[in-house]
């Protein structure tokens, strides 16, 4: 996939290219913020466990029968994934008044390539501006079109965008963990919630120093009349810290991704379309700010167990390496 670079950019009523890039990978390309292993079993014991941990297991189990049962989802050792994007945004408001989508629509597409247990590499172009994310096993990084390669803190996690129907057994392996809070209606399909609190050791290792992630947790959403994972949220909280001052600015984002259309691969149900919003929130330095941003995606083709798929497919940059290399050596 190629990218062209523009000299102006107002896509997503963003200011600059460089704010354009930070938004293509808030929506795109965001982490999990815990480390899922595909490989490990996707039932668990549902004694000696509190009501809403023993319960949560049993709607996983329910998931994964939908989701095309056991056997298919351990047959699974690599996937790829190509995918149509469609994205709007509003420009930051003021306050705390309720803000929406505008402007033109931006378009474009994304490939997916996942080996287990904790390779992957995504491509993403909207708009000629590309945004590459991957993991090699040992970290995980980014990089886009216009902007160098940055590795993520702690250890390598998988992309959120495999959460979105794209891979039932990451999914039902993160939510294994999880309890049981309830029960919600979206869009007119009665679901069990199913929470996650990241560790404030988990929040530690992906912090730094300027940058302390304070929480970040999950919903899921599972129907209760199909079994069917239908949504996904999840809710990070930022404390940003001058370089100079003592004005904290805290960073919120608010990610609400509903899946659907539901079809079989190889004996597989993946979801192939759906629509994410994202809202981010900005306190402090005298300011309440916050903006919004629109993806509805839809997934062209899906394949299963990818011959000659290796794991030189998902080196990491050489600036990535270099990098680490001169760290190693300090």
């Amino acid at each position: 996939m190629s990218a062209q670079s523009a000299d102006e950019s107002s896509h997503l009523q963003s200011c600059s290219n460089n704010e354009f890039i930070a938004l293509l990978k808030l929506v795109g390309s965001p982490l999990i913020p815990f480390q899922v292993h595909p490989d490990q079993p996707v039932t668990r014991p549902i004694k000696d466990c509190s009501i809403e941990a023993s319960t949560a297991k049993y709607i996983v189990q329910q998931y994964v029968a939908a989701a095309g049962g056991q056997v298919a989802l351990n047959s699974v050792a690599s996937m790829y994934a190509i995918g149509q994007v469609k994205m709007t945004g509003s420009e930051m408001h003021e306050g705390d008044d309720s803000v929406h989508t505008g402007g033109n629509s931006e378009v474009g597409g994304f490939v997916l390539w996942q080996k287990n247990p904790d390779l992957w590499y995504l491509e993403l172009v909207v708009a000629g501006y590309k945004v590459s994310a991957g993991s090699d096993g040992k970290v995980a990084w980014n990089q886009s079109s216009s902007q160098p390669c940055h590795a993520n803190r702690g250890p390598p996690r998988p992309l959120r965008r495999f959460f979105q129907g794209l891979d039932p057994r990451c999914t039902a392996n993160l939510f294994l963990e999880a309890v049981c809070i309830g029960e919600k209606n979206v869009n007119n399909e009665d679901c069990f919630v199913l929470k996650l609190e990241t560790d404030a050791k988990i929040l530690k290792t992906q912090s730094s120093p300027n940058t302390e992630i304070l929480h970040h947790t999950i919903w899921g959403y599972f129907s209760q009349r199909t079994g069917l994972f239908v949504k996904l949220e999840d809710t990070k909280l930022v404390k940003i810290k001058p370089i100079k001052g003592n004005d904290s600015v805290l960073w919120e984002t608010n990610m609400e991704s509903v899946v659907g259309d539901y079809r079989y691969i190889e004996g597989i149900n993946i979801a192939h379309s759906g629509k994410t919003t994202a809202t981010l929130y900005r306190h402090g330095a005298s300011h309440d700010q916050k903006r919004k941003i629109e993806e509805i995606w839809r997934i062209d083709e899906v394949d299963f167990n990818i011959c000659g798929l290796s794991t030189d497919c998902f080196l990491a940059p050489a600036d990535l390496k270099r990098e680490q290399e001169g760290v190693e050596q300090q």
